[in-house]
């Protein structure tokens, strides 16, 4: 999934697992992923190369497609 900086549109590069950083105004931010149904933050579960999510409000599983992907400033 590529970002864009939300500052001067330039691809963001990967940071760290949810960090992200422009190297073309210097900028870095922090991913936030929430659940497309209630809003809530959704917890991240990695296994075997593979990722998906869940939502403990909706009680279920939800795909990387369906999420809901946010950057706010980091610094």
């Amino acid at each position: 999934m590529e970002l864009q900086c939300p500052k001067c549109e330039h691809e963001l590069v990967r940071s760290g697992e949810l960090k992200r950083h422009c190297e073309s105004c210097k900028s870095d931010f922090k991913l936030h992923i929430t659940c497309s149904t209630c809003g809530d933050e959704i917890e991240r579960l990695k296994a075997c190369g593979a990722v998906s999510f869940w939502c403990n409000e909706c009680n279920e599983m939800k795909s990387k497609s369906s999420a809901v992907y946010t950057l706010q400033n980091d610094g």
